[in-house]
């Protein structure tokens, strides 16, 4: 399986995305068969998203949210309790991380924990200077363009 990525055709055509490459590399690489806790990903809005992980088993105070600049991690750790003897024991209790990468400008605007599920909510708000506006062109008007006469 090919895991490198030739961005180079890319580069030709933009400036400032070449941190994508690396990016890409590192969640490759970083990609793993572990899938605890299952999660989803919905875009309820142009702007706004919504990531929801099912966290049976782990109660509000066993569950940590934090938010950097482009990076939000959601780790998990039940308390050291008394030892129970399981005859079986489906409902998934180790201790998780995960962590999403987050575009520029994305926020989280709240957490929420409803039916053993984690429920964040996220929005991308771009500030007034990096939206798009419209250049004014200034200079004189059109020239003129002459013809010269043959001597």
């Amino acid at each position: 399986m090919r895991t490198h990525f030739d961005f180079a055709p890319l580069w030709r055509s933009t400036i400032g995305f070449d941190h994508l490459a690396d990016l890409v590399d590192s969640t490759l690489r970083q990609a793993s068969e572990d899938n605890y806790p299952p999660y989803n990903i919905e875009r309820s809005g142009e702007d706004h998203y919504r990531i929801t992980l099912a966290v049976a088993g782990f109660g509000v105070n066993d569950i940590t949210v934090t938010a950097e600049q482009n990076a939000l991690t959601i780790e998990g750790r039940k308390p050291d309790g008394a030892a129970r003897e399981y005859l079986y024991q489906g409902i998934g209790a180790r201790p998780f991380r995960r962590v999403f990468n987050l575009a520029d400008y994305v926020q989280v605007k709240q957490a929420a924990f409803q039916d053993g599920l984690l429920i964040i909510d996220l929005v991308r708000e771009i500030p007034d200077a990096m939206k798009p506006r419209q250049i004014q062109i200034a200079g004189a008007s059109s020239p003129r363009i002459e013809q010269r006469k043959a001597a």
